[in-house]
């Protein structure tokens, strides 16, 4: 079986380089353990300078929070490509619901896809809707999002993307539930639907889906046994060393 990635998103965790040095060491060491699993630790960008040191081929990759669409220029505050690069990042998240929660729209998030695939980053692309209704216009909701996000993306550079299906109404402090495995097969086989109208189906199915969404070290063993799923993106579990070391042990026999 293909191996299983997993995704730790730290966000803006934690408040030292102490401390991510710390946590970066416990999840390099569990990683180089495993076969079957590719571990992605996405810190804040400040570490990553000091932590691309400890880094250990693709067992263990750096990956990046954000990247703007532009090579330089005056974008204060903003990161690019180059500098990514430089940290020897591989991967890129774009388009995370916390980033478009703050006014990120699908013409910025497509513009950032184009600009880390061309300059050769695997690229988590955020998609996932706000709500459930009853009458399941979430299914357009969700359809919209990927087309604007992936316009113009082409079949040449479609292998350095992956999706990460977050439900928005399942996360954070106003979650109303979680979202459950049968809800994330369902939507991962829409999403295939979607991929297959724009690119056919060989390259569809060729794209990797990880769920991400409240996910932990209770639940990672579910989702990833759903049929299709390629993995996790976790976010504040992956800062607990422990937690997280469950979450990659599941990966790695799941993938077996």
């Amino acid at each position: 079986m293909a191996k299983k990635t997993i995704i730790a998103n730290w966000k803006m965790n934690p408040g030292t380089l102490a401390e991510a040095k710390k946590i970066f060491g416990s999840v390099k060491k569990t990683a180089q353990k495993l076969s079957h699993v590719e571990t992605v630790v996405c810190p804040p960008f400040v570490y990553l300078h000091e932590l691309w040191k400890g880094t250990s081929g693709k067992k263990c990759a750096l990956g990046a929070q954000d990247i703007f669409w532009e090579r330089a220029g005056g974008f204060t505050g903003e990161v690019s490509s180059s500098m990514l690069s430089d940290a020897l990042v591989q991967y890129v998240i774009v388009g995370h619901s916390e980033r478009r929660a703050l006014g990120e729209t699908d013409d910025i998030v497509n513009k950032k896809i184009h600009r880390a695939v061309k300059d050769g980053f695997k690229t988590i692309v955020c998609v996932g809707e706000k709500e459930r209704d009853a009458h399941a216009r979430y299914f357009l909701f969700l359809e919209h999002e990927i087309k604007q996000s992936l316009a113009k993306v082409t079949r040449a550079v479609l292998k350095n993307i992956i999706i990460a299906y977050e439900p928005l109404w399942a996360i954070g402090k106003e979650a109303k539930r979680p979202a459950t495995p049968h809800e994330f097969f369902e939507m991962l086989i829409f999403i295939r639907k979607i991929l297959t109208d724009m690119f056919g189906k060989k390259e569809a199915f060729a794209v990797p889906v990880l769920y991400g969404g409240s996910v932990d070290h209770r639940n990672a063993k579910e989702f990833l046994a759903v049929d299709g799923s390629a993995g996790l993106l976790v976010g504040r579990a992956s800062l607990e060393p422990k937690l997280f070391q469950e979450i990659l042990f599941s990966a790695d026999l799941s993938a077996r």
